[in-house]
């Protein structure tokens, strides 16, 4: 009888944490684009950062305990700390809304959500042939990565200066530039993971 071949952990828990990411960038885009109660927005992608980071003390007690490691460690490390930063950033900006009072988003919120969502299921895409081993087809991924980090840059551009033209309120102004600034972060982050992603490519 063939047995069939034990998974690596570290890829098992790098596709749990995309999938969980997945999920928080779903609630995140869904919520902005019918935004209606904040705190109960909050607490859900709060309890998926909360998931999250049981998934990345599972991979740091793992990666402590090996010997021997499928990637590099630095690598390993450095792809668990990033995911984990994109997670902690969506979880503070849907605090955000919270804070601020904010109860109707703006179309540039529902545009940075999507592109949000978008840059995040490449990331899922990437991790799962990271899994399978397919390296070289990690590129397409990472690559459409970077191409909508720069959509969140032009939308930053666009959307502050829609803002400081058209609103008038100074204490809206402070609010919604601070919300257009976290989201563009988060494209920012999610380049970061996949900069790792293609470091890894170029080693394996």
């Amino acid at each position: 009888m063939f047995q069939t071949r034990k998974k690596d952990t570290f890829y098992e828990y790098f596709i749990l944490i995309a999938k969980n990411l997945q999920m928080a960038s779903k609630i995140f885009r869904e919520e902005i684009s019918n935004l209606g109660d904040t705190e109960k927005f909050a607490v859900q992608v709060k309890n998926l950062e909360n998931i999250g980071d049981q998934y990345t003390h599972e991979i740091m007690f793992a990666l402590n305990k090996s010997f021997i490691t499928p990637l590099e460690r630095e690598d390993i490390l450095g792809l668990t700390i990033k995911l984990d930063d994109v997670l902690d950033l969506i979880e503070a900006c849907t605090w955000r809304f919270e804070l601020f009072n904010i109860v109707e988003t703006d179309e540039y919120m529902k545009l940075f959500s999507k592109n949000i969502e978008m840059c995040i299921e490449e990331i899922v895409e990437a991790i799962r042939h990271l899994g399978e081993k397919k390296l070289q087809d990690m590129s397409k991924h990472t690559h459409k990565i970077n191409d909508l980090e720069k959509v969140a840059d032009d939308l930053l551009r666009d959307g502050l200066k829609t803002l400081f033209s058209t609103c008038t309120d100074p204490i809206d102004i402070i609010k919604k530039k601070e919300i257009y600034n976290m989201m563009e972060e988060i494209t920012d982050e999610c380049e970061d993971v996949a900069d790792i992603l293609e470091r890894i490519m170029m080693r394996n």
